[in-house]
């Protein structure tokens, strides 16, 4: 656990909203590239079992409407992503290099760098999303901690917004 000795409540809190900031982004960015990385590996099963080739609607809402897994037990939050976050600009970049916008017409080297390429930057974020989480909760805990331990004002903790 971390030392949050040094901060006061409204520096628990504000570091909290921050982290929570941070995660907001890392998940999106995550989602995002989970779907394209959804879309890469249906290309890649289209091949592999020679169906037909379509750029339907339906396509797509078929491979997004896959179920992959539970996902977090957190509550989700309202979350307003900038185009021009980090984040979201890396993942475009890389999907550029690696063609993502002509994956239908890739070749098999080049789709399945595609997923690769995808797959660990989808890696890299889910890692820092558990590690955001970890730093979220050991604030949340220190911030339990005080109330319980009689050195915060529940009353201050109902009137905060955060």
């Amino acid at each position: 656990m971390s030392d949050f000795s040094n901060l006061d409540l409204a520096g628990i809190r504000a570091a909290r909203t921050a982290m929570q900031a941070q995660e907001d982004a890392v998940s999106f960015v995550r989602r995002m590239a989970q779907g394209r990385l959804d879309i890469a590996r249906d290309e890649q099963r289209r091949r592999a079992e020679n169906l037909p080739t379509s750029n339907t609607a339906t396509d797509l809402a078929g491979v997004f409407g896959q179920e992959h897994g539970g996902g977090s037990a957190r509550p989700p939050r309202e979350t307003n992503i900038a185009t021009d976050h980090p984040l979201v600009l890396e993942l475009e970049q890389l999907c550029e290099r690696v063609g993502f916008g002509s994956i239908r017409t890739l070749d098999v080297e080049g789709l399945q760098r595609a997923i690769d390429e995808l797959s660990a930057f989808e890696n890299a974020r889910s890692g820092e999303r558990r590690s955001l989480f970890d730093q979220i909760d050991a604030l949340t805990a220190e911030l339990v901690k005080r109330y319980k331990d009689g050195g915060a004002n529940v009353d201050a903790l109902l009137n905060d917004d955060n």
